[in-house]
């Protein structure tokens, strides 16, 4: 625990012994400690000359600890400014690098290989807070975890535009419809679509795809290739289906969560059958719903209800 702030183990051990004891000497702590006398006077030194622990007078030669909170207050302190400096300097670093890739020539600059799962997690999470403008995504499984890998995380989307194009397989699967309205209520904009891999872009400027994988992504660089890849999420978001039409603000429809959903689902061509899978209904629960919706709205067939729909601004 006082790694944190620099202390090393046998000091952290015998400082708490002390705590413990009130005050002891050299031979008491060793004894406690299964430590040799050597290594408890000499560690009762260090303490000392740290401020740590004060000698009391007499003989032989007895200790007592300084109160932890007066120990750890400027130990926390004094590591807080030098992770404040280090942060400092990293962001010194950061500006140079990017000058420096903004230089890069080379073809094989322009694609990193971003290897291991937890690398390309960070990579995902640097590319969110680098966000200025806009983040676009693909999004359709296979997920690893329980959450999509290239999802916003802890991105405030009312700064940052998020528009997200969703593979018909994704909304399709259990519960995952509810995630997505949560995303488009806080002004996520979500449409439906054929997504033909998991991509992220961040500000038109670099591009994470999978690299077969979970464990290996390409980071793309500004270059021809970004640009198709730019190219290649306005052709597919053009062509997709809006899957809300919602206001994060003042939201336009009169339906709740569960019929905003439903209806998403029907705008993106989904049957009864993959409606019931992904919400855990059966198929008479499905058409009962869509058959409240229609007398709510007074349509009489399907094709009436999604004409009524886009009307009220359901989708």
């Amino acid at each position: 625990m006082w790694a944190a702030v620099g202390m090393g183990e046998q000091e952290s051990r015998v400082y708490e012994a002390l705590v413990r004891c009130r005050h002891a000497d050299a031979a008491t702590l060793a004894a406690e400690l299964s430590l040799s006398r050597g290594q408890v006077v000499r560690t009762l030194a260090a303490l000392t000359g740290q401020g740590l622990a004060t000698r009391l007078p007499g003989r032989p030669a007895r200790f007592t600890a300084v109160a932890p909170d007066a120990v750890a207050a400027p130990l926390i302190a004094g590591r807080e400014y030098e992770l404040m400096q280090l942060r400092k300097h990293v962001q010194g670093l950061s500006e140079i690098h990017r000058r420096a890739a903004a230089t890069w020539q080379h073809p094989a600059d322009l694609v990193e290989i971003i290897e291991g799962r937890s690398h390309v997690r960070r990579t995902i999470t640097m590319l969110h807070q680098e966000s200025r403008e806009q983040i676009c995504l693909f999004d359709r499984p296979p997920y690893v975890g329980e959450d999509s890998e290239y999802e916003a995380q802890g991105l405030d989307v009312r700064k940052v535009e998020f528009r997200v194009v969703y593979d018909r397989s994704s909304i399709a699967l259990p519960g995952r419809i509810d995630e997505i309205w949560k995303s488009v209520r806080r002004g996520e904009r979500a449409r439906v679509g054929d997504v033909p891999m998991k991509m992220l872009l961040c500000d038109g400027r670099k591009a994470l795809i999978p690299a077969g994988s979970a464990d290996a992504s390409y980071l793309i660089h500004a270059s021809a290739l970004l640009d198709a890849m730019c190219a290649l999420f306005e052709a597919v978001w053009s062509r997709s289906i809006l899957l809300a039409n919602v206001d994060a603000a003042e939201p336009a429809s009169d339906l709740d969560g569960e019929d905003e959903g439903l209806m998403g689902m029907l705008a993106a061509g989904h049957t009864d059958d993959s409606i019931a899978r992904a919400f855990g209904w059966n198929v008479r629960t499905v058409r009962r719903h869509i058959h409240r919706l229609a007398e709510h709205s007074g349509a009489r067939t399907r094709f009436q209800l999604g004409m009524e729909a886009a009307r009220r601004k359901w989708i």
